[in-house]
């Protein structure tokens, strides 16, 4: 939600990145139609034509290219998620992007590796074959356009020794472009441009250019020309879903993969973690099949009839959560939605066939079908000290867990009741009568339905969690998002919430209200007659061994000393701004595991000798060396110490 995300092209509104909850966002672009908002101008269609005179490329390609990759729009000088600047999408993907985004990967020794396809540094090209610098093919939208038009006139001479002002003979640089490795994505890209050449477009960008592509029907691309680049064909890979979806694949972004053989290589897959795209199906995957998005997913769901694309086989890891740790042991499950619409976009159909995807999913891995283990994406914990305020918090208040699980044929269990001290309670209201007040802003909103800053009410998912025991209590406030400050309603600051099926240990209770140990502090949410809460029996609560605070970790790596040689050790460091507190307990939301690592290189698989316990730690998980805690059982479901 503090990271501009991956632009997106839809065919009549065309959509650009935004401030979003998910992996991916957009706000509107008006097509085939002004705005007549604003000062408009045309200058950037003479930048286009201007850049096509230059490089001998008919202006209708370039725009159509353009379309494809921006939208037309600058976007100031800021990159896309995957590293992509101006109208024309010059990539300039950094090891920091991918240190966090969706790979999550901090403190890896192998994020040069990750970052080194020429394919994911098209800006750098397009710098050597104008002499401009880097900073102004970023900045500047003119130079950036003339820098697109150079390297796509490159690949038309590599493809027919030459440029040529008949449009159908630029399909093979066009597919070029596209800087897919795989034919298959080649020809989607070139396809989608060529269409857009054919049917037109026009409208106005978000900073007041109006543009226009006329429309030429009757092109008829040489699409013969794909062949000489040479790309390898698409592996036709069979669906791994349950038969009682409708099941297609669409191979994800390469970018965004790490080739593996799960579990058969010793990484175990023990979550699934619950997303949604922030934006239409379509469009999202489109997105996610882009060569140079550093993004990936294994499956993403239609809202209107539950369809299903499979984007990455479970074997592999897709860059989807945020945080390596939890992309290693993870499936990816996107959703066709935006969060800031609550439950609008969640409908049956995608309830029903993302539940039976789950059970088989489940069933296949092992997979223990409770909410410790079905996890939304605004779950998963923070890998390091500065990506921890800027995790996503899809798929939001409006998806129904307690709904979900009871499709799973898990509902949440327990009796409601007042609890008591020490005893651990799941949250559970009831979604359609838990109407809750948030506070939503336009950057919240990728439709662009939201002008201005408003409170919503919505049925949710969560409760409020306050510093005292009343309704005039400060919310309280993460300390990775407002250091010692009150948190606050807005539909994006997580950090006071604790939602449906999350487990806590009571620290205290007065009336009506309830105290839980949250975050390393003392909150309290309102739960009269045990209303919102319900008693949970089965688990196991940690604690400090000894009198000390426990460090609280985002990821699980193992120690520097027991990588083999050659290998390059990753390394973590405590979250700074948490700790588990003496006195303090909280509940493991999974048996503790041994640290891991792998290398995609060599296929290497890394284990560590000691183990971490997962924690319901807040509003996300942690993670704590087994070591530093001791483990006692509610019941006797597991032994005490045991994992």
């Amino acid at each position: 939600m503090h990271k501009r995300r991956r632009r997106l092209r839809l065919p009549l509104v065309i959509a650009v990145g935004a401030l979003a909850a998910g992996g991916l966002a957009t706000v509107q672009f008006t097509a085939l139609a002004d705005t007549g908002a604003g000062a408009v101008s045309e200058a950037r269609q003479q930048d286009f034509a201007a850049a096509a005179a230059e490089y001998d490329i008919p202006v209708n390609v370039l725009l159509g290219v353009a379309y494809q990759e921006s939208g037309w729009d600058a976007h100031g000088a800021m990159p896309s998620a995957d590293g992509g600047f101006g109208p024309m999408h010059l990539t300039d993907v950094t090891p920091e992007m991918m240190a966090g985004g969706d790979a999550g990967a901090a403190g890896r020794a192998d994020l040069g590796s990750l970052t080194a396809n020429p394919a994911l540094h098209t800006l750098q090209a397009a710098a050597r074959l104008t002499g401009m610098s880097e900073d102004s093919l970023r900045k500047d939208p003119v130079a950036n356009i003339r820098g697109g038009a150079a390297l796509l006139a490159s690949y038309q001479k590599q493809v027919a020794g030459g440029t040529s002002s008949d449009v159908s003979q630029w399909y093979g640089a066009v597919a070029r472009y596209s800087q897919s490795p795989q034919k298959q994505a080649a020809v989607a890209f070139a396809d989608r441009v060529f269409k857009t050449i054919g049917k037109g477009a026009a409208g106005v960008t978000q900073d007041g250019q109006r543009i226009r592509l006329e429309g030429t029907p009757a092109v008829r691309p040489a699409t013969s020309q794909v062949d000489r680049l040479h790309l390898k064909a698409s592996d036709v890979a069979t669906t791994e879903c349950p038969p009682t979806v409708q099941c297609t694949f669409v191979p994800g972004s390469p970018a965004g993969v790490q080739v593996a053989n799960r579990p058969a290589n010793g990484i175990r897959i023990d979550t699934i973690v619950i997303h949604d795209l922030e934006t239409t199906y379509d469009a999202g995957v489109r997105g996610l099949a882009q060569p140079t998005n550093s993004a990936a997913t294994h499956y993403v769901m239609r809202s209107s009839d539950g369809a299903v694309t499979q984007m990455v086989p479970t074997k592999d890891i897709a860059f989807h959560a945020g945080n390596y740790s939890t992309n290693l042991h993870s499936i990816g499950i996107e959703h066709e939605g935006y969060a800031v619409q609550g439950a609008k976009w969640y409908t049956e159909a995608q309830y029903e066939a993302t539940a039976e995807l789950v059970r088989y999913l489940a069933e296949r891995f092992s997979i223990p079908l409770d909410r410790q283990h079905i996890v939304g994406h605004d779950n998963v914990a923070g890998p390091a000290d500065a990506y921890v305020s800027g995790m996503h918090w899809d798929p939001g208040n409006g998806w129904d867990w307690g709904h979900f699980m009871q499709l799973l044929d898990r509902p949440i269990s327990g009796l409601h009741g007042v609890p008591a001290v020490g005893s651990v309670v799941t949250i559970a209201p009831t979604f359609a009568d838990n109407v809750q007040t948030v506070h939503v802003c336009p950057s919240d909103d990728p439709t662009g339905e939201t002008t201005a800053c408003t409170d919503k009410q919505q049925a949710s998912n969560f409760v409020y969690l306050r510093t005292g025991p009343s309704e005039t209590a400060p919310l309280f406030g993460d300390q990775a998002i407002h250091g010692t400050g009150a948190g606050t309603n807005r539909i994006n600051d997580w950090g006071g919430t604790a939602q449906s099926g999350q487990q806590f240990v009571v620290a205290e209770v007065q009336g009506d209200w309830t105290a839980i140990w949250y975050s390393g502090a003392k909150v309290w949410f309102h739960n009269p007659d045990g209303m919102n809460a319900k008693r949970s029996y089965g688990v196991k609560i940690i604690r400090p061994i000894s009198t000390a605070p426990v460090a609280v970790y985002g990821q699980s790596y193992p120690d520097v000393s027991e990588y083999p040689a050659g290998l390059s050790p990753s390394k973590q460091a405590p979250l700074s701004m948490y700790s588990v507190p003496a006195g303090q307990a909280y509940v493991a939301t999974q048996a503790a595991a041994v640290t891991d690592d792998y290398f995609k290189s060599s296929g290497t698989v890394v284990l560590g000798a000691k183990k971490m316990y997962t924690i319901q730690y807040n509003h996300r998980v942690a993670l704590v060396y087994a070591n530093d805690v001791t483990a006692t059982s509610v019941t006797q479901h597991w032994e005490n110490g045991g994992s």
